[in-house]
């Protein structure tokens, strides 16, 4: 019995090290990895990380003087803006909804036990990594060679990406239903359609629209930011006001202004619903 005893604690010992032995490992590469990452960003970088770091707050500081003595036209460029606002807040939400849609519909094709074609799983798993491989502003870039400036190829890019990031994470919550209504309805002769639309949706449905949300609060960023490129926007107007340089930046700051507490708003009360969906959900 001791001589188990000893054995089991030697291998436990043994299995600790080998354990702390990988992880120091894993540690040092990723230590390395960002050290050579960093130095390669920094030699590639035109002004330099340390010498750029100084004049960190100059832009901030340039904003604040120009907008100082204008504090009084900020409500009229708010207003001014505010279409640009409720575009953007339109693109997100168009996106979000396509691709909330068509990841619903890949992710019960890539979840084994509902698919429709089993031996097109791998397939329709692989597409979606390639959908959020892609970034939205390379996306954006292409569409724009082809489409042309403006909201279109924004909304059609960020849904591209919602729809392969919302598909990977349905079809997680896919694999935790309860299949016995599936079976059932298979039993009387229903379709694919059918069993996954009464005896699927109805279960995963709350999951669908927390995540739904969750992604509605990062299109929001993602549409701002493609303004930048050309797809319209706030992002687009943010980006001329900037360019403007000084004597415009009281503008960019009214933009900067509406799109945090739009942002904030928005993360707000999706976070209300989320927790209200949990809570529910617990009960």
């Amino acid at each position: 019995m001791a001589f188990v005893e000893g054995d089991f604690r030697a291998h436990y010992i043994s299995m600790t090290k080998r354990k702390r032995l990988y992880g120091g490992m894993l540690l040092s590469f990723f230590i390395l990895l960002m050290v050579s990452g960093f130095m390669l960003a920094d030699d590639r970088n035109a002004a330099g990380f340390w010498d750029g770091l100084t004049q960190i707050f100059d832009f901030p500081a340039a904003v604040w003087a120009d907008t100082a003595p204008k504090l009084d036209q900020l409500p009229g460029h708010i207003a001014t803006y505010f279409p640009a606002l409720v575009e953007t807040i339109n693109i997100a939400a168009v996106s979000t909804l396509i691709g909330a849609i068509f990841g619903t519909l890949l992710s019960l094709l890539s979840t084994r036990g509902l698919a429709r074609w089993p031996r097109a799983i791998p397939i329709f798993r692989r597409s979606m990594d390639m959908m959020r491989a892609m970034p939205e502003i390379v996306i954006a870039l292409m569409l724009i060679f082809i489409l042309g400036g403006g909201p279109v190829p924004a909304m059609i890019a960020i849904a591209f990406h919602t729809t392969g990031a919302l598909g990977k994470l349905f079809s997680e919550v896919n694999e935790n239903a309860d299949l016995k209504p599936v079976e059932g309805l298979s039993s009387v002769g229903a379709s694919w359609f059918q069993r996954m639309y009464l005896g699927i949706i109805p279960q995963v449905l709350p999951n669908y629209f927390s995540y739904a949300l969750l992604r509605f609060e990062i299109n929001i960023r993602a549409s701002a930011i493609l303004g930048f490129v050309g797809a319209g926007g706030i992002g687009y107007e943010l980006k001329n006001a900037m360019s403007w340089g000084k004597g415009k930046f009281d503008e960019a700051a009214a933009i900067f202004i509406l799109l945090f507490a739009t942002i904030v708003l928005f993360d707000q009360l999706s976070s209300m619903v989320r927790n209200h969906l949990s809570a529910k959900g617990g009960h």
